[in-house]
Protein backbone atom coordinates (compact mmCIF):
# COMPACT_ATOMS: atom_id res chain seq x y z
CA UNK A 1 0.00 0.00 0.00
CA UNK A 2 1.18 3.73 -0.96
CA UNK A 3 1.41 6.34 1.11
CA UNK A 4 0.68 8.25 -1.16
CA UNK A 5 -2.60 7.11 -2.78
CA UNK A 6 -4.20 3.29 -2.78
CA UNK A 7 -1.21 0.75 -4.50
CA UNK A 8 1.92 1.93 -5.78
CA UNK A 9 5.21 0.77 -7.40
CA UNK A 10 8.16 0.69 -5.15
CA UNK A 11 11.85 0.45 -6.23
CA UNK A 12 13.35 -3.36 -5.48
CA UNK A 13 16.82 -2.32 -6.13
CA UNK A 14 18.66 1.10 -6.18
CA UNK A 15 18.47 2.69 -9.69
CA UNK A 16 20.66 5.45 -10.61
CA UNK A 17 19.82 8.84 -11.87
CA UNK A 18 19.01 8.82 -15.69
CA UNK A 19 18.55 5.07 -15.49
CA UNK A 20 15.45 3.57 -17.71
CA UNK A 21 12.80 1.92 -14.84
CA UNK A 22 9.80 0.77 -16.35
CA UNK A 23 8.36 0.91 -19.95
CA UNK A 24 4.48 2.23 -19.11
CA UNK A 25 2.50 -0.79 -21.13
CA UNK A 26 -1.13 -1.57 -22.39
CA UNK A 27 -3.28 -1.28 -25.36
CA UNK A 28 -2.89 1.66 -27.45
CA UNK A 29 -6.23 3.71 -28.27
CA UNK A 30 -7.47 6.95 -30.24
CA UNK A 31 -7.65 9.55 -27.84
CA UNK A 32 -11.58 10.28 -28.56
CA UNK A 33 -11.81 7.05 -27.00
CA UNK A 34 -10.70 7.74 -23.79
CA UNK A 35 -13.88 9.33 -22.62
CA UNK A 36 -15.96 6.05 -23.38
CA UNK A 37 -13.90 3.55 -21.82
CA UNK A 38 -13.40 5.87 -18.43
CA UNK A 39 -17.07 5.71 -18.30
CA UNK A 40 -17.18 2.53 -18.82
CA UNK A 41 -14.47 1.71 -16.29
CA UNK A 42 -16.21 3.78 -13.77
CA UNK A 43 -19.74 1.97 -14.12
CA UNK A 44 -17.88 -1.24 -13.32
CA UNK A 45 -16.05 0.04 -10.35
CA UNK A 46 -13.05 -0.90 -11.86
CA UNK A 47 -9.78 1.69 -11.53
CA UNK A 48 -8.69 3.74 -14.91
CA UNK A 49 -4.87 3.57 -16.05
CA UNK A 50 -4.48 5.75 -18.90
CA UNK A 51 -1.47 7.89 -20.46
CA UNK A 52 -1.99 9.91 -22.96
CA UNK A 53 0.95 9.45 -25.84
CA UNK A 54 0.31 12.44 -27.75
CA UNK A 55 -2.71 14.54 -29.06
CA UNK A 56 -4.23 11.36 -31.23
CA UNK A 57 -3.28 8.32 -28.63
CA UNK A 58 -3.28 7.29 -24.93
CA UNK A 59 -2.32 4.15 -23.19
CA UNK A 60 -4.95 2.19 -21.63
CA UNK A 61 -2.95 0.13 -18.99
CA UNK A 62 -6.30 -0.68 -17.12
CA UNK A 63 -7.12 -4.19 -18.07
CA UNK A 64 -3.52 -5.28 -20.30
CA UNK A 65 -1.21 -3.52 -18.54
CA UNK A 66 1.75 -3.89 -16.09
CA UNK A 67 3.33 -2.20 -12.87
CA UNK A 68 3.71 0.78 -14.37
CA UNK A 69 0.00 1.53 -13.71
CA UNK A 70 0.64 2.21 -10.14
CA UNK A 71 3.24 4.79 -10.10
CA UNK A 72 1.62 7.44 -8.33
CA UNK A 73 1.57 11.41 -8.60
CA UNK A 74 3.64 13.80 -7.29
CA UNK A 75 4.58 17.10 -7.25
CA UNK A 76 8.23 16.32 -6.31
CA UNK A 77 9.12 12.85 -7.94
CA UNK A 78 11.83 10.64 -8.54
CA UNK A 79 10.93 9.99 -11.84
CA UNK A 80 9.98 11.35 -15.31
CA UNK A 81 8.69 10.04 -18.21
CA UNK A 82 9.25 9.92 -21.88
CA UNK A 83 7.36 9.08 -25.24
CA UNK A 84 9.90 7.12 -27.08
CA UNK A 85 10.06 6.23 -30.71
CA UNK A 86 11.43 3.16 -31.64
CA UNK A 87 11.14 1.67 -35.00
CA UNK A 88 8.04 3.76 -35.67
CA UNK A 89 6.25 3.21 -32.58
CA UNK A 90 5.91 5.07 -29.64
CA UNK A 91 6.44 4.22 -26.34
CA UNK A 92 6.39 5.40 -22.43
CA UNK A 93 9.03 5.02 -21.05
CA UNK A 94 9.55 5.93 -17.26
CA UNK A 95 13.48 6.91 -16.26
CA UNK A 96 14.61 7.84 -12.80
CA UNK A 97 15.20 12.00 -12.26
CA UNK A 98 17.60 11.28 -9.07
CA UNK A 99 19.43 8.14 -7.92
CA UNK A 100 16.19 5.81 -6.54
CA UNK A 101 16.98 3.92 -3.38
CA UNK A 102 15.30 0.20 -2.60
CA UNK A 103 12.19 0.18 -1.24
CA UNK A 104 11.52 3.62 -2.22
CA UNK A 105 8.07 4.43 -4.29
CA UNK A 106 8.45 5.23 -7.40
CA UNK A 107 6.61 8.34 -8.48
CA UNK A 108 5.77 10.92 -11.14
CA UNK A 109 4.82 14.25 -12.17
CA UNK A 110 1.22 13.69 -14.04
CA UNK A 111 0.96 17.08 -15.21
CA UNK A 112 -2.62 17.95 -14.40
CA UNK A 113 -3.48 21.48 -15.77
Amino acid sequence: RSPIHGRGLFCKRNIDAGEMVIEYSGNVIRSILTDKREKYYDSKGIGCYMFRIDDSEVVDATMHGNAARFINHSCEPNCYSRVINIDGQKHIVIFAMRKIYRGEELTYDYKFP
